[in-house]
């Protein structure tokens, strides 16, 4: 019987150390390769945000995984370009993400 007790001990030490890090305080590092679904608190990876045309300076909000081309208003100059994922802001523009 303690033979039985200290593998059993053995084997809750062992065990005890394999799970070395915080399951419900992970920390921001890796929260952020979790799925959006799998996150503590779910959160969409998608946001919306200004573009600043490089041409005129005028600011455009756009959607961050826009399927379209978009265009500036006043002087029709590609501002983003989608690329199947996130979309591909042309070199050049700034942004900002949105609140």
């Amino acid at each position: 019987i303690l033979r039985a007790h200290k593998r059993h001990k053995q084997w809750y030490q062992r065990r005890v150390r394999a799970l070395s890090r915080d399951l419900l305080h992970p920390s921001v590092e890796e929260e952020k390769t979790f799925h959006k679904l799998k996150r503590l608190v779910q959160a969409p990876d998608s946001f919306f945000m200004d573009v600043k045309c490089p041409g005129c300076y005028k600011i455009t909000t756009v959607f961050s995984h826009a399927q379209t081309v978009v265009l500036c208003s006043a002087c029709s100059t590609i501002l983003c370009q989608s690329s199947g994922g996130k979309a591909r802001i042309t070199y050049g523009c700034s942004f900002r993400r949105k609140n």
